[in-house]
């Protein structure tokens, strides 16, 4: 365990409870907290976009999202919004 798991458990725990974080996503919430660090409140779902795809690449290569933010349908980019309001959330808690 590190410094960014305890962030990254803090940004997981800020997800809407509708939020359905994929299996074994230890190492893409630690990205998530680099944003938090990096960016705080000014993440962007297009940030979180870009996170997911270095995480996924990994994992599948070939994933029909793995293009540009701006390329994603209206309905995936949608998925990108509760993960960077929860990194958001997550920066107001740690400036609290």
């Amino acid at each position: 365990m590190t410094y960014l798991d305890p962030l990254a458990d803090m940004i997981r725990s800020c997800l809407p409870p509708e939020a359905e974080p994929p299996e074994n996503s230890a190492d893409l919430f630690r990205m998530y907290a680099v944003l938090l660090m990096a960016k705080g409140e000014q993440v962007t779902e297009e940030d979180v976009h870009n996170a997911w795809s270095a995480w996924m690449q990994s994992l599948n290569s070939s994933h029909e999202s793995l293009v540009p933010f701006r390329d994603l349908s209206p309905e995936t980019r949608a998925f990108d919004a509760p993960y960077a309001e929860a990194i958001r959330r997550a920066a107001q808690h740690r400036t609290a």
